[in-house]
């Protein structure tokens, strides 16, 4: 029962937090001891999970144990199981102990750092934090807080590439564009490939833009982004009376991990004053290790950049970190202060306050999990994590390349595969939905030019060679199966 204490309520009762706090981290690891025997994706049909939920809240209290019986019960059944290791579908989102005990920090401490004086630890661990991950992923020193840039935590690569435009925005209409809108001037435009994430193009829409001034580039037969192509657009673009402000590269777009020649891309943006984003949502933390580096040549000519930390980097969502060239073109583009939030800390401009680095006011202690990710594996730990997975989607690629029955559709820079069987789109549909069915493992596809691709996305913290060779057989196996009784049909 919930009774008075030192509050109205005894919301947070520390004996409380300390006996039932043993028994979920318990229940959690449990979970993870098991999540490998799960079904991947969940086998519930629509509607399975509200048909067992009451119809209104309810009036008394009730215990732990009942609300963990029915996690049990109800919600585990409804899960698709992101952590286990034969998840091999849209991309990582890994999770580590680190990050889930950083997470908890967090969420106890219970504050919010809207601002420096709502809590100067919850600011400048993020602000020191960003500066360790720029110089971890070889990053441009003008990203850098000691500089005029500098990098934030966002939620998603979405937020952040919405941040970016509207900081170009404000860029190329010198600020007007928050005064008086975008009526009255030339229609702004804005870049990138058809490969792109579909958060451009909600970009474009949010901030005024529009669907229809967002213009496709040509790619080339890897999918990535032509340069001489952008160069020939945004000069037509002109001519025709219209202003080109922001170009979007993407280092491993979502579908093919297809990476856009940057070097070409920056020196396009650098010659018609262009703002231009670096989307490197999953692919960038392979930057990492230094072999892999060759993603960012080019990157030095970016005006803002993004990479999430919660995919592919053992911490949890959301984690994404995003950093510009000029912190003053994204203050300036979303930057307010009312007087209610007034304080001296933030009028003697010696702090940051990332309220203004950002589309909502309040923000959670993100870098809190991200500093324990770090210190709990280092450097030389991530590292390993990525040359595995890149390793093994190698082989993976080799078996494919060696089957006569399979083929393997584009190059593998890092840990993507994209393959398919021989056989015809439909039948590649049913391969994908049987071995999806069967709960084995978990894969999702993609369409090039109208041909259907299967994506074999190697990323999960705890799949290992195991996990592929097996996935890899049930595959075969499965589509052994579908010609067999094709041809018995």
């Amino acid at each position: 029962m919930v009774v008075a204490g030192r509050g109205i309520i005894e919301a947070m009762d520390p004996e409380e937090l300390r006996r039932e706090g043993v028994r979920f981290i318990e229940w959690l690891a449990d979970f993870h001891e098991r999540v490998e025997s799960l079904p991947v994706r969940s086998q519930n049909r629509p509607g399975d999970v509200r048909a067992q939920l009451p119809q209104s809240a309810p009036q008394d209290p009730e215990s732990y144990a009942e609300i963990l019986s029915d996690v049990e019960r109800i919600i585990e059944p409804g899960l698709t199981h992101w952590q286990s290791p034969n998840f091999f579908a849209y991309f990582p989102a890994n999770i580590s102990a680190a990050s889930v005990f950083g997470e908890l920090m967090s969420a106890g401490f219970g504050v919010q750092g809207m601002l420096w004086t709502t809590s100067p630890s919850c600011t400048e661990l993020e602000t020191h934090m960003l500066d360790w991950m720029q110089d971890a992923l070889g990053l441009p020193v003008h990203f850098n807080s000691k500089g005029e840039g500098g990098g934030v935590i966002q939620d998603s690569a979405s937020s952040a590439t919405l941040c970016a435009m509207l900081a170009a925005r404000e860029r190329a209409t010198e600020g007007e564009s928050n005064i008086r809108g975008l009526f009255g001037g030339a229609p702004l435009v804005a870049y990138g490939t058809e490969h792109a994430h579909s958060s451009l193009e909600k970009a474009a829409r949010i901030c005024g833009v529009g669907s229809s001034q967002l213009h496709l580039i040509e790619v080339d037969d890897q999918l990535a982004m032509r340069p001489e192509e952008l160069d020939r657009r945004i000069r037509e673009d002109i001519e025709a009376g219209l202003r080109p402000f922001f170009v979007n590269a993407v280092v491993g777009t979502t579908s093919t991990n297809a990476i856009d020649p940057l070097p070409g891309v920056a020196q396009v943006c650098r010659a018609h004053g262009v703002w231009l984003h670096v989307d490197a949502a999953m692919s960038g933390i392979a930057a990492l290790c230094p072999e892999f580096r060759k993603i960012h040549d080019g990157v030095e000519g970016a005006d803002s950049y993004t990479v999430n930390a919660h995919k592919w980097m053992l911490t949890n969502f959301d984690c994404n970190l995003f950093w510009v060239r000029s912190r003053a073109a994204l203050t300036g583009a979303l930057g307010l202060l009312p007087e209610y939030l007034n304080n001296r800390a933030s009028a003697s401009g010696e702090v940051i306050d990332y309220r203004d680095w950002q589309i909502p006011l309040g923000r959670r202690f993100r870098a809190l999990k991200l500093w324990f990710v770090l210190r709990r594996f280092g450097l030389q730990g991530l590292q390993a994590l990525v040359r595995g997975h890149v390793a093994l989607a190698m082989e993976f690629a080799g078996w494919v390349t060696a089957h006569p029955d399979f083929e393997l559709s584009f190059a593998v820079p890092l840990n993507l595969v994209c393959f398919r069987h021989l056989d015809s789109d439909d039948f590649n549909q049913r391969l994908l939905e049987r071995v999806n069915d069967s709960g084995k493992l978990y894969l999702t596809h993609t369409k090039i030019d109208g041909v259907m691709l299967l994506r074999m996305s190697i990323g999960g913290a705890n799949t290992n060679r195991a996990h592929v060779e097996r996935a890899w057989s049930v595959l075969v196996a499965t589509a052994s199966e579908l010609r067999a009784a094709d041809e018995g049909a």
